[in-house]
């Protein structure tokens, strides 16, 4: 089972992510690949494999990812080896992945149930981002601005979630996890039986 999950900047996407692997176990989150800077917090090869544009630039040119995407100046992948290790261990796998990186993967025919985080409205998710307090006035401008150009994008997507209440997000979030375990796809590829009827 794959699950694609994505929204602009400042949605809550992390902590809806976070509570859902928190239910379920079996799923695991992937991990991508990024240009970007570690935050104090964050481990290399936990939350993302830390690495230079030139090893990037390298990987991309080898044909390594699945999806890759320049997002607020620094850019992200996910490895397809990484996917294909887990889902050979029989892995379900969350993926936290932006607009650039859902396009990619839907022109790949990457199958999966591909969820939208969305906000009540534009001016709560200005609220939201202002409120983190970690951006500066050009950063906070330019992620309000890709913010809107993300989610006129919406038609991409299975599923569109609001995140208003954090509980009620995550509780639709693992309604369309728990109605994915029970699609036409994943049965199939459970139980052999219904195969070998027809």
């Amino acid at each position: 089972m794959r699950i694609f999950i994505s929204g602009p900047s400042g949605v809550g996407k992390s902590t809806i992510i976070s509570e859902v692997l928190k239910r379920n176990p079996d799923i695991v989150l992937s991990v991508s690949y990024t240009t970007r800077k570690p935050r104090p917090e964050e481990m290399h090869g936990r939350e993302y494999y830390f690495i230079s544009p030139q090893e990037f630039e390298e990987m991309v040119s080898k044909g390594v990812f699945l999806e890759w995407a320049q997002v607020h100046d620094h850019t992200y992948g996910t490895s397809l080896d990484w996917v294909s290790r887990y889902e050979k261990e029989g892995k379900h796998i969350l993926f936290d992945i932006d607009v650039q990186g859902v396009r990619q993967a839907r022109e790949r025919g990457f199958t999966g149930s591909y969820v939208f985080i969305i906000p009540p409205s534009i001016d709560e998710l200005a609220k939201r981002l202002k409120h983190r307090g970690t951006e500066n006035e050009k950063s906070f401008s330019l992620r309000l601005k890709n913010a809107r150009e993300e989610l006129r994008c919406w038609k991409m997507y299975d599923y569109i979630v609001v995140n208003g209440v954090i509980g009620q997000a995550v509780k639709d979030v693992q309604s369309i996890i728990d109605a994915t375990r029970c699609s036409r796809t994943e049965m199939a590829g459970r139980i052999p039986w219904l195969q070998e009827i027809g």
